[in-house]
């Protein structure tokens, strides 16, 4: 760990370079053995990496898929979610968690998140929930769990399906178990700047239901379980074999990296438990795995103006919650005050497990420097 970042002048974000440096040997005898077998669409590497994901995040079942967009339609798909249905969605998310619900013809219902965890707020569920909810989609956002025990408690007595969007949060834990496998379906990312990143889009469903599974399997290849043969209508959208190659070679780091990335997280929280920053809290029973550093600020925008000028990257994540997007405004029909504040407020600063001391402690500076006010 501690390798020196790409670009020296400037604290990136995430250093995918100084990543692959790191691995760069196995990355790239995976790649070579892809292009020298011929085989790039559910080859021997997919079926492997399905059955090794399978086994990490402790189901039977792990399909790949095109992108954790797709993971999402696709898992919808499966549980027969469609016209006249709702699924219950939080509002302080990444776009595709509910338009994934709209793909499919059923209708997203909005709610407010957790002012720490930032997950769905689970008190406000019960409300929102009518005789056309079929579903809840968690998401851990950040890499911080949801509750799932709260969540599955509330949802089996409403009788409801709870789908996890994993995106930020492979190799988390709450009660015990990884996320992802804790709902009846659990949707993954592999983009690039994922905890588990390909070289191009990727995503995955996984789940301990066969029939599930054995959908999500038709779907995601024209609707047939043997060629040329379609049952359903589906969609082309598969893990290809490149990726399933370079993601069994992060797959074993992984655990390694989530370590680093939490111990960076908490080395931020120790040098900045004095500055007028709120930082990321961990939930206890939960494991974060701090896909993104996540601070509240005062004035981001001259905060973030500030960084960049000290050569720190920075990102906001999310400007824009959905409720006051023009796509899901007539989804919302309760009041999101949580959400309101977070998209005002988060600002995500640079960690990755390649960053060094020094980067931090530039970081640290430049942020501190950026938040009190002048003397």
């Amino acid at each position: 760990m501690g390798a020196p970042a790409s670009t020296a002048a400037r604290i990136p974000l995430a250093d995918l370079v100084a990543q692959y440096h790191t691995i760069q040997p196995e990355i790239d005898d995976a790649i070579r053995a892809v292009l020298e077998d011929g085989r790039f669409i559910h080859g021997p590497n997919t079926n492997a990496f399905e059955s090794e994901m399978a086994a990490y995040v402790g189901v039977p079942h792990a399909v790949g898929v095109a992108s954790g967009t797709d993971a999402i339609i696709l898992a919808l798909r499966a549980l027969g979610i469609g016209a006249g249905d709702e699924v219950i969605v939080p509002s302080f998310t990444f776009v595709a968690t509910a338009s994934a619900v709209l793909h499919v013809g059923a209708s997203p219902v909005l709610v407010d998140v957790e002012p720490d965890s930032y997950g769905i707020a689970i008190d406000r569920i019960e409300r929102a929930i009518t005789k056309s909810t079929r579903a809840i989609i968690a998401v851990h956002l950040f890499g911080q769990p949801v509750d799932m025990s709260r969540l599955l408690n509330l949802s089996a007595a409403h009788h409801l399906d709870v789908i996890e969007d994993n995106a930020q949060a492979l190799g988390a834990m709450d009660g015990g178990h990884r996320t992802g496998a804790i709902g009846r379906v659990g949707c993954l990312s592999f983009f690039p700047s994922k905890n588990l990143g390909g070289y191009g889009d990727g995503g995955m469903v996984v789940t301990s239901d066969a029939d599930v599974a054995g959908r999500v399997r038709m779907l995601r290849t024209h609707g047939w379980r043997t060629k040329y043969e379609p049952e359903m209508l589906g969609y082309n959208s598969r893990l290809d074999e490149m990726q399933a190659a370079v993601l069994r070679v992060k797959l074993r780091h992984l655990d390694e990296w989530n370590a680093e990335r939490a111990r960076r997280a908490r080395r931020y929280a120790s040098l900045l438990s004095h500055a007028p920053v709120r930082v990321p809290s961990d939930r206890p029973g939960s494991t974060h795995v701090h896909h993104l550093y996540v601070v509240g600020v005062a004035d981001r925008a001259a905060v973030q103006k500030a960084l960049g000028r000290r050569g720190v990257d920075t990102a906001v994540y999310y400007p824009v919650p959905l409720h006051r997007t023009t796509l899901f405004r007539n989804q919302a029909q309760d009041d999101f005050p949580v959400s309101d504040r977070l998209s005002e407020e988060l600002l995500a600063i640079p960690l990755y497990p390649e960053m060094s001391d020094a980067q931090q402690d530039c970081v640290v500076a430049a942020l501190d420097e950026a938040v009190r006010p002048p003397r």
